[in-house]
């Protein structure tokens, strides 16, 4: 893939340390998620990659280090500031408005985009188009919490995406997702990449990580122990011990 947009952010992460008590829960990370790229970040459970995301997302502010967006030190910003920014995260655990309707849910996140200037024609063409990318449009006006688990992943993402975010971190996105579903999703982070936009995602899927990053780094215990092309890092012997992976079959949905 390549960037789309010079414009776009990058979002850089330098020695960034995260303690719980005497424990590193992460412990001097650096990482690169650059414009027009799909990262990938795995490793066991407990190898602090929720840490890391709540770090770079502003949700938990870290010990040490910087996390720049586009150039810019937002370590000490809230949350809601690197939204404002460009900065979008979806969760490992599905975060949607219950008692709202599917279109309501992804109207939100175009909201946030026009927050200052409030522009309802521009707010209603993002959450139509959102709406559209992941083929929710037939369900807009249905409850989202009568929606299932695979549907609910994808409002999650429209919502998200309907921000135009520069930077879209994505917390094990495919998760509840059926085959028909992950195609959808492959195809439309694939699109996001191609526009420009950075994308970090945490996935235990080896077979989905190899299909879309471009670039994988690995956790385990705090630290990143390898990085690069997936093919290589899939197939690292320190991977496969810390992560219980296996290297990547023939594709998404692979036998």
């Amino acid at each position: 893939m390549s960037p789309a947009g010079s414009g776009r952010a990058r979002l850089t992460v330098r020695g960034v340390i995260r303690r719980y008590g005497g424990i590193e829960a992460v412990a001097g990370v650096d990482l690169t998620a650059p414009p027009g790229r799909i990262t990938a970040l795995i490793g066991p459970n407990g190898a602090g990659k929720s840490t890391l995301f709540d770090c770079l997302a502003g949700t938990v502010r870290p010990d040490a280090g910087r996390v720049l967006l586009g150039g810019r030190d937002v370590t000490r910003l809230p949350a809601y500031a690197r939204v404002r920014l460009g900065l979008a995260r979806t969760f490992q655990q599905i975060a949607v408005f219950p008692t709202l309707s599917v279109a309501d849910n992804v109207r939100i996140g175009a909201e946030r985009r026009h927050r200052r200037r409030p522009d309802a024609r521009a707010v209603d063409t993002a959450t139509a188009r959102a709406l559209a990318l992941f083929g929710l449009q037939d369900l807009a006006a249905e409850p989202a919490g009568e929606q299932p688990t695979g549907v609910l992943r994808l409002l999650e993402l429209a919502r998200a995406l309907a921000g135009d975010p520069q930077v879209l971190l994505l917390d094990e996105p495919a998760a509840g997702l059926d085959t028909a579903q992950t195609a959808r999703l492959v195809a439309a982070l694939r699109g996001l990449a191609d526009r420009g936009t950075a994308l970090l995602l945490v996935e235990h899927d080896p077979d989905l990580v190899g299909e879309l990053a471009d670039t994988v780094y690995a956790m385990a215990g705090g630290r990143v122990v390898a990085c690069g092309p997936a093919a290589g890092v899939l197939a690292d012997a320190r991977v496969a011990r810390a992560w219980g992976g296996a290297a990547p079959g023939a594709g998404v949905g692979a036998p």
